[in-house]
């Protein structure tokens, strides 16, 4: 007797639904949106150029947006990467130190800051 096993993936949240032909919401949204740019730019400059160029042409635009679509690394899209990056290089600091709050030096602190309490509520009983 034969079994057959299915393999199931123990994590379901990389599970992605899939919708027409086999492609999820994402892929179907990325190759329409390159189709619309891909399509006239292919047309426009056929009517300027030659036919292998209109392509080449076609092709460059196109890639980028298929680039976009198609990549993924440890479940996040290409532009999460780039905001990144982004963030990463132009908006946080260069250098950013590190601090820590030793706590021998914060109960050293609050001690100082109660035994100050303590002679200013000293010195205010005194005047009375």
């Amino acid at each position: 007797m034969q079994q057959n096993f299915i393999s199931c993936p123990r994590d379901l949240t990389k599970v992605k639904s899939k919708v027409v032909f086999n492609l999820t919401r994402r892929q179907i949204i990325g190759f329409s949106v390159a189709a619309l740019l891909g399509v006239p730019s292919f047309f426009l400059i056929k009517a300027h150029a030659d036919v292998n160029t209109a392509v080449m042409s076609m092709i460059v635009i196109m890639m980028p947006v298929f680039f976009f679509t198609m990549y993924e690394k440890n479940g996040r899209p290409l532009e999460v990467y780039l905001g990144h990056f982004i963030q990463a290089v132009f908006i946080r600091p260069k250098k950013r130190p590190y601090k820590t709050d030793n706590y021998y030096a914060a109960v050293t602190r609050l001690s100082k800051v109660r035994k100050e309490i303590d002679r200013i509520v000293r010195t205010s009983a005194k005047k009375k």
